[in-house]
């Protein structure tokens, strides 16, 4: 990725992100944190949107091994992603942040459908753009949904938070011997079966010429030093 003025990010926030010291549910510690971020960015004049999983409250694949029917099980998913979006909504307007929140599904009570050119238009307004509820679609990962959502608004990064800072030969978590990737391409990313993010959204952003960062959301100013060039965690294009 050339060294350009970034302005228009998709973050990726898996459910999990939420979780901070507790077993189910959301911390509001980590929201503040999160808040402080994001806000960091919207202050140097990036846009943002905003995609979060719901595995914090539900995960449809893994509803579907205990019994639940895939597609029921991926539904009730995509409404836990709406309860997360609506907790990092809150968050962001107590940092005096113009947030919306959109959805794939309709809940017009609570957040607006997803429409492009609507969600354009927000983000050129500099409002956060929270698109939630996945694609709307059973199958699809928040992952895929992330790609997709990054690509239809044109953004210049897609930057995926996790517990680690990068892409790994294998998880450090279990192998501290584990090679970290500065940089990788779509590619190798795909034949080497890394799994930090699932193949379909790899596959979209090679397709768009779309650029992702991975890093550790809990490094501070992180975020900060992506938007502004800087060399964190690992870049896969």
């Amino acid at each position: 990725m050339k060294n350009e003025k970034i302005k228009r990010i998709l973050l990726k926030l898996s459910g999990e992100a939420l979780l901070g010291d507790q077993l189910f549910g959301v911390d509001p510690k980590v929201l503040v944190y999160l808040a402080k971020e994001i806000k960091s960015i919207v202050d140097n004049d990036v846009e943002i949107g905003i995609v979060i999983g719901g595995g914090n409250i539900f995960r449809g694949e893994g509803l579907a091994q205990s019994g639940i029917d895939r597609v029921t099980g991926d539904q009730m998913g995509m409404l836990a992603t709406i309860i997360n979006a609506l907790a990092i909504q809150d968050a962001l307007e107590r940092e005096d942040l113009v947030v919306r929140v959109m959805s794939a599904l309709k809940v017009n009570e609570v957040c607006e459908d997803y429409i492009r050119r609507r969600a354009i238009r927000h983000l050129e307004k500099g409002r956060v753009t929270i698109f939630s509820a996945g694609t709307g679609n059973p199958y699809f990962t928040t992952d895929s949904a992330a790609s997709l959502r990054a690509v239809e608004i044109e953004a210049d990064l897609l930057i995926k938070a996790t517990r680690v800072n990068g892409v790994f030969s294998e998880d450090p978590l279990v192998n501290d011997q584990a090679k970290h990737f500065e940089k990788i391409s779509y590619d190798d990313f795909i034949s080497m079966g890394l799994r930090v993010m699932d193949t379909t959204s790899i596959v979209m952003a090679k397709e768009n010429n779309l650029p992702i960062r991975v890093y550790d959301i809990s490094i501070d100013n992180a975020l900060l030093q992506i938007v502004q060039g800087k060399n964190v965690g690992t870049l896969i294009e």
